[in-house]
């Protein structure tokens, strides 16, 4: 049998067992907390969090200039609202940022992109995978609501579009349907990763283990979730109103209190969780040309 190789290592759960992560009661005092936290965080290292988060205001900023280029008005909230189900995995190096400094470390722009040298990016990218579909699936679901509300006609202009959505019974139920569809995704994201990417990265924890995990942390605290998701959704839309600059500012300070919120909910382990040595593959390339001899050749 052939032995894994490390990136079957990074992308398979590395714990099989996710009831070994103890998942505690919290109030809506720690939400605060984390938010506090996160704020100071942001702060000690601005520069690092605002150059980080440019990419994903510039991002927002190509996509709406493309929505409006193309015509397909419908998608402009979807694609905004779909920062939310991307910002777990978008947020990644905000994590390591505030674990760092939690370790007592001076972080720096290095450590944020350090991140995707951890033992676990595969399980982490294999997650952030799974956002990406469920996004995807979420931008198909709502233009299927604006066309089966108002056909496959386009929008001739800007005030034509807000025009049928906003004054029209059609535009009326659109908005009341595809926010009770949204509300949906939000709902799944967020029971599948509010503290899925921070335990993947401190405990080493598999992608399956996460999920499990946060599940958990959701069905324990109910309330207190339900209004993170809420703070999350309120914040996200803020920073967008600004031509999307805002988010420069609300996605690194949500990224570091959703650590915070993590180091909350999840009860530390006794013991430091090393992940399992990576198994390196034999390269038969670089014993060339020993390996063509019988004596040369050196067993796995």
């Amino acid at each position: 049998m052939s032995n894994p190789t490390s990136a079957n290592i990074n992308s398979l759960a590395l714990a099989s067992d996710p009831a070994k992560y103890n998942v505690r009661t919290i109030t809506l005092e720690d939400l605060k907390d984390a938010l506090r936290l996160g704020w100071e965080d942001f702060k000690a290292v601005p520069t690092h969090g605002v150059l980080l988060a440019l990419i994903y205001p510039v991002l927002g900023i190509v996509l709406a200039r493309t929505v409006l280029g193309y015509s397909i008005l419908p998608l402009l909230f979807p694609l905004a609202a779909g920062f939310a189900l991307l910002g777990p995995f978008a947020a990644l190096g905000f994590y390591d940022l505030s674990r760092r400094r939690e370790q007592g470390e001076a972080p720096t722009a290095s450590h944020a992109l350090g991140v995707f040298r951890s033992p676990s990016i595969g399980a982490m990218a294999s997650f952030g995978a799974l956002l990406l579909v469920l996004f995807l699936v979420w931008l198909a679901t709502a233009q299927s609501i604006y066309d089966s509300t108002f056909g496959y006609a386009a929008a001739s202009s800007i005030p034509d579009f807000f025009q049928r959505v906003l004054t029209t019974s059609e535009g009326h139920r659109l908005i009341a349907v595809g926010c009770s569809a949204g509300f949906l995704f939000a709902l799944v994201a967020l029971c599948i990763s509010v503290v899925s990417f921070p335990l993947m990265l401190d405990r080493h924890a598999g992608a399956m283990d996460a999920m499990i995990t946060s599940v958990r942390a959701v069905a324990r605290n109910p309330i207190p979730m339900a209004a993170w998701g809420l703070i999350v959704a309120v914040l996200l839309i803020a920073g967008t109103i600004p031509f999307f600059l805002g988010l420069t500012v609300v996605i690194p300070v949500l990224g570091h209190a959703t650590w915070h919120l993590y180091r909350k909910v999840i009860e530390p382990s006794a013991m430091p969780y090393e992940p399992p040595p990576a198994v390196k593959t034999r390269r038969y390339a670089a014993d060339f040309p020993v390996n063509l001899f019988m004596w040369g050749r050196k067993e796995p």
